[in-house]
């Protein structure tokens, strides 16, 4: 049954979403030999499975690989794995607790707000200079240089530094896809060890002299004596770059792209930007997320839809499909840009919800928001192509003419 699921093909890369549905109606919960993993795909079961402590994004905390009956990732490999491996996304408490409290307090609420207008002023830049040159590339005249910009000036990454970023994060999230090759892996090891040289660097600088900027707040807090190690740091903003951005920018290509796709909803949105950009974005994200797939581990025997899942196994949580299932939202194939009901996964749930979300959507409201208004013929040159990328997935590119 899981031979309609193939995310190396680039037809289902493409299209996913009839073979989702075939999936939650035959097949809900079954093996996928070729990446070793459980695929789950109905709403209710991934909406619970992120909140069930019986299932890890890690599980070294409580077993060896050994004992979990897995095979310790290659000794040449290590760089990227005590980078991942002390981040918010591949802890399990306490000590993800410890850290998000300690990060909670530096990246606060009204901090990521003070940072509208520094979004609201790069969005505008970045869509002027597209306007100006009566269009180009969506994904790389806007999409992807806004999300980088705005955590780099939050970190307090100087400016001539900022196209370092990108590429190292387009290195090491490589092996978030499944089955990363050899290549990809020494390409994730390369950029981890210069993102972390570079970090460190720059932690240095702020110790001598802190400035007002995330960074600085980092190394600062203090919570009943306990403070983040540099490590913890060094992982906290590699994350706050990697799946801030990532996102960001595939949400803004895609919701483009189905904007184009569905002119009715593009119509509606372009006459009322105001009213109908919030829960906007929240459809744009839902109907065509970003991330395909969130990967846990099992760490206690796990019964799901009446089929048995084994300590020591991996589980496949399909957040496209899930978002997509009309057991949850009605008519989930339509784009509705006014939808209401609304609680998609595209930021996960549970403990391991994304810390970013609010910086997210203050960054999407404002791109689209600033080529609604600066650009209001926008439209497309060519159909885009998609990455071959499944885990995380986006077009390669966006052109469109002003």
């Amino acid at each position: 049954m899981s031979t309609v699921f193939d995310p190396w093909s680039a037809a289902f890369v493409a299209h996913p979403y009839d073979a989702y549905a075939e999936l939650r109606e035959q097949a809900p919960v079954t093996y996928f030999e070729p990446s070793g993993q459980w695929l789950v795909s109905r709403y209710e079961d991934v909406n619970a499975l992120l909140r069930d402590r019986r299932l890890g994004r890690t599980y070294l905390h409580r077993y060896t690989h050994e004992e979990f009956g897995r095979t310790a990732p290659p000794p040449e490999q290590e760089p990227f794995h005590i980078l991942n491996g002390n981040g918010l996304l591949d802890l399990e408490a306490p000590d993800h607790t410890r850290i998000r409290r300690l990060v909670s307090k530096a990246f606060t609420p009204r901090m990521v707000e003070s940072l509208r207008p520094t979004v609201q002023r790069l969005a505008d830049e970045l869509v002027g200079g597209l306007v100006a040159d009566g269009g180009g590339d969506l994904v790389a005249r806007v999409a992807e240089p806004l999300p980088v910009a705005v955590i780099a000036e939050m970190l307090g990454i100087p400016a001539a530094d900022q196209h370092l970023l990108r590429p190292w994060s387009a290195d090491i999230t490589g092996m978030f896809e499944l089955n990363p090759s050899e290549e990809t892996a020494r390409r994730a090891v390369r950029a981890s060890i210069e993102f972390s040289d570079y970090l460190r660097g720059q932690i240095a600088e702020r110790r001598a002299e802190p400035g007002d900027d995330l960074l600085s707040a980092l190394i600062g807090v203090l919570d009943a004596g306990d403070r983040l190690s540099e490590q913890e740091m060094i992982s906290t903003c590699v994350l706050l770059l990697n799946a801030g951005h990532e996102a960001t920018v595939n949400t803004t290509g895609n919701g483009w792209w189905s904007l184009f796709r569905n002119p009715d909803q593009l119509a509606a949105l372009r006459a009322a930007p105001e009213a109908l950009l919030p829960t906007a974005v929240e459809e744009l994200m839902r109907y065509d997320t970003p991330l395909q797939m969130f990967e846990r581990w099992v760490l206690e025997d796990v019964e799901i839809g009446g089929t048995l899942v084994p300590r020591g196994s991996e589980i496949a949580l399909l957040f496209g499909s899930a978002n997509r299932d009309p057991e949850r939202f009605a008519d989930p194939d339509r784009l509705d840009l006014a939808r209401a009901d609304n609680p998609h996964l595209s930021f996960g749930a549970g403990i391991h919800f994304c810390l970013g979300a609010p910086l997210a959507r203050i960054e999407l409201v404002e791109s689209f928001g600033a080529l609604l208004r600066r650009a209001p013929g926008l439209r497309l040159v060519e159909e885009p192509r998609w990455k071959p990328g499944y885990v995380i997935r986006g077009l390669e590119q966006v052109l469109v003419e002003v």
